[in-house]
C-alpha cells in the first residue's frame, strides 16, 4: 500500500509546488510508482509538468463533485513511473462549487482507497491554507512534508501548521505524522538562513531533513518548459538535490539504510 505524503505549509512563496513536483518526479526516476495530486486550485503543478488546459481530461474537481471516478482523472506524464491528477478548476463558479464540496473531509480519503495499491507513493500538493481541500488532504495522508524558506514568517507558518496537524490527529486522522521539514531556496551563507536554522532546531530538530534544496534559476527555466528539473537538467545541482531528497524519503520509509 502506498505512502501518502501531503506537501503543505500555510504560506506562499516557499516553493511548495516546486518541492511536490520535483520530489514526485525524482521518486519516479528511482522507479517508485508515484502519483502526484494537484490539490491547489491555482493548478501550478500542471504548469510545471507541461499540462495545458486542452491536455486535461478530468481532475480534482470531478472527484469532489462525484462526476467521475478517481481512476478516470489520472494522467500519464513523460516519466514512466509518474502519474498525475490535475486541479481542473478554471472558473470562479467552479472554484466556489469546489470549495463547498471540500467541506466533507472524507471525500479524498474514500476516493484514494480504490487506487492506493497501484502506487508506492502518493504526493499531494496542498494550497497555502489550512481549510477545505487541505483538511481533506491531511485526513487522507500518512504524513506531511513541510517546505520552508528561511525567514521569520516561514517559522511562524511552521508553528501554525504543527498545531493544525495536532488538531487533525486528535479529530480525524490519528496516524498522521511529520515526514520532515525541508529547506527550500537555501542560501548557505545568508545571515537569515543561519538565524532560521538556529530557531528551527530549537523547536523542531527531530523533524529537519538532511537534504536542502539550493536556490536555482534553472527551476524557473524548467517550469517555463513544463518539465521537472530531472528531465530538464539532470546533472544540475538542483536536480541532484531533489534526487537526494527522494532517496532520503525512500530510506526513511523503506528501511534500506
Amino acid at each position: 500500500m502506498s505512502k501518502i505524503i501531503s506537501v503543505c505549509i500555510p504560506k506562499g512563496g516557499v516553493g511548495k509546488t516546486t518541492i511536490a513536483v520535483n520530489l514526485a518526479a525524482s521518486l519516479a526516476v528511482a522507479e517508485r510508482k508515484t502519483l502526484l495530486i494537484d490539490a491547489d486550485p491555482f493548478g501550478a503543478s500542471a504548469i510545471a509538468l507541461g499540462f495545458t488546459q486542452n491536455k486535461i481530461k478530468a481532475g480534482i474537481s470531478d472527484i469532489f463533485n462525484l462526476s467521475k471516478s478517481i481512476q478516470f482523472t489520472i494522467h500519464n506524464t513523460e516519466l514512466k513511473y509518474l502519474h498525475f491528477i490535475p486541479a481542473n478548476i478554471n472558473s470562479i463558479r467552479l472554484d466556489e462549487k469546489f470549495s463547498k464540496s471540500t467541506n466533507d473531509r472524507s471525500v479524498l480519503k474514500k476516493s484514494l482507497k480504490s487506487i492506493r495499491n497501484q502506487y508506492d507513493y502518493i504526493i499531494i500538493d496542498c494550497p497555502p491554507i489550512l481549510t477545505g481541500i487541505t483538511t481533506n488532504a491531511l485526513n487522507s495522508s500518512n504524513s506531511i512534508l513541510i517546505p520552508i524558506r528561511s525567514g521569520h514568517l516561514s517559522l511562524e507558518a511552521v508553528d501554525k501548521l504543527i498545531q493544525f496537524v495536532n488538531w487533525i490527529k486528535d479529530t480525524t486522522n490519528p496516524v498522521l505524522e511529520i515526514e520532515g521539514i525541508v529547506f527550500n531556496m537555501y542560501e548557505k551563507y545568508s545571515k537569515v538562513t543561519e538565524i532560521s536554522e538556529k530557531e528551527l532546531k530549537l523547536k523542531y530538530k527531530n523533524y529537519i531533513l538532511n537534504t536542502v534544496i539550493p536556490v536555482s534559476n534553472l527551476l524557473n527555466e524548467a517550469t517555463f518548459y513544463g518539465k521537472p528539473l530531472c528531465l530538464y537538467r539532470i546533472n544540475s545541482v538542483g536536480a541532484i538535490a531533489f534526487l537526494d531528497l527522494a532517496y532520503e524519503i525512500i530510506c526513511k520509509n523503506e528501511n534500506i539504510l
